[in-house]
């Protein structure tokens, strides 16, 4: 392995068996020790789907990760991404020796520090200073490397009020701040960290990822980093590793790598009839395919169309059924841009306006004066539909569409993108 690798994965696959571990795995697994006696290949690799959620499977045995290569270097900082069951967690236990790979193999250089889940390496009965020392001399360091560190372990973590109690009475924060301080300051050469720091609040993520910035560029140590936040991905990330049901689809540079998990593993406009229309009977969240939102029409300024220009009037016509009668729907509409920013969300009950619909197919229309967003990129609509429990649908991603910002107010002259997300029509400027 080259010096400067400090961490590869060759051909490394992990399968499960599904269903309660103890029933009916014993025929199987006299089955797979009469294979190896014999000399011959398990016969449970031969078989098994890839673990692909959004179809049916048929067979007991799923491939979390399938084939999986790459290389990662020296001060390296990788963000890997993904949807969620693309396999990040199962990787990350992989590399971290909490299991082991089905086949393939695993070469790591250096001490590697993780952080999986809230309490990871953590003894509920003892208290955060035991469990400092104790992990400390998991990755191998004397007490006296353990105590250097530990006053910088306690400050960061803001839990020296709490640091002689035992950990089965801390809050789920403070677990996720002390077990971060832990892994981040004790000297290992490799920092492995899960979307676990979504538990704790924004001024700690923010503090969170600026240490990993530091640990990565500062000091030099190698940082894998899983997140559905791009922001962070791209801010902290040097490369990053996309995959998608179990396999590696990108390896790369950070932008194209996020690039490619929008276009690919989002969502796409399959759902589109024609340009401006769009089919939402076979929507991913619909529970009932002949109730609620069923169809969608997206006009700019009069026009059938998949673009929004900003400043336009924009209607949608929302296409509906319910076997329900003289009901008060709430009816709303929510942008958000590909990274799961809100822009903003409106319904008819937010500007006091009632709605009374009857029984059966009907059509209710959005719209929207001078439209506010600014900013050029491609957007995510979710739509709102119902009033309560489980007469409510929320259909997320139902539609995607891009907005032009252009001369907003007809200046000759545009705003900066950067500094402007929303518009308001009305301003003026006045001097005396």
């Amino acid at each position: 392995m080259n010096k400067n690798i400090v961490i590869k994965a060759e051909n490394i696959s992990k399968q499960y068996r599904l269903g309660q571990v103890g029933t009916g795995t014993i025929s199987h697994d006299l089955n797979r020790f009469w294979h190896k006696i014999r000399g011959l290949e398990d016969p449970y690799l031969k078989i098994g789907e890839t673990n692909d959620r959004s179809t049916k499977g048929d067979s007991d045995y799923v491939w979390s990760l399938r084939d999986i290569n790459f290389e990662i270097e020296q001060g390296d900082a990788v963000g890997i991404i993904g949807r969620n069951g693309a396999g990040k967690s199962t990787l990350l236990k992989l590399l971290s020796r909490v299991t082991k790979p089905t086949t393939g193999s695993i070469y790591t250089k250096g001490r590697i520090a993780s952080l999986l889940e809230v309490g990871t390496g953590f003894h509920p009965e003892m208290t955060g200073r035991e469990n400092i020392y104790l992990n400390g001399a998991i990755l191998g360091m004397t007490r006296k490397e353990i105590t250097r560190k530990f006053d910088e372990i306690v400050d960061f973590s803001g839990v020296e009020r709490y640091v002689d109690t035992p950990v089965k009475r801390y809050s789920s924060g403070m677990y996720v701040r002390l077990a971060f301080a832990v892994a981040a300051h004790l000297e290992s050469e490799i920092l492995i960290v899960d979307e676990v720091l979504a538990v704790g609040d924004a001024e700690f993520q923010k503090k969170c990822l600026g240490k990993m910035g530091d640990v990565s560029k500062g000091e030099g140590r190698t940082v894998l980093f899983v997140s559905h936040n791009m922001g962070a991905i791209r801010n902290l990330c040097d490369n990053t590793i996309f995959l998608e049901n179990g396999q590696v689809k990108y390896i790369g540079n950070v932008e194209d790598g996020i690039n490619n998990y929008y276009h690919n593993n989002i969502v796409d406009n399959s759902n589109s009839i024609e340009m401006g229309i769009y089919d939402l009977e076979n929507h991913f969240m619909k529970k009932d395919k002949k109730n609620g939102i069923l169809k969608v029409e997206m006009y700019s300024n009069g026009n059938l169309s998949d673009t929004i220009i900003t400043g336009s009037d924009v209607k949608f016509i929302i296409h509906y059924n319910t076997n329900r009668d003289y009901f008060e729907p709430e009816i709303g509409i929510h942008f958000k841009d590909l990274e799961n920013t809100n822009y903003f969300c409106i319904n008819n009950k937010h500007v006091g306006i009632d709605l009374k619909i009857k029984k059966g197919f009907g059509k209710a229309v959005i719209e929207i004066k001078d439209f506010p967003i600014y900013a050029n990129a491609d957007y995510y609509v979710n739509l709102y539909f119902g009033d309560v429990g489980p007469n409510y649908e929320v259909l997320e991603n139902a539609l995607k569409v891009k907005i032009l910002g252009e001369d907003y107010y007809g200046s000759g002259r545009s705003l900066l993108y950067s500094e402007n997300k929303l518009v308001i029509k009305e301003i003026n400027f006045k001097t005396f």
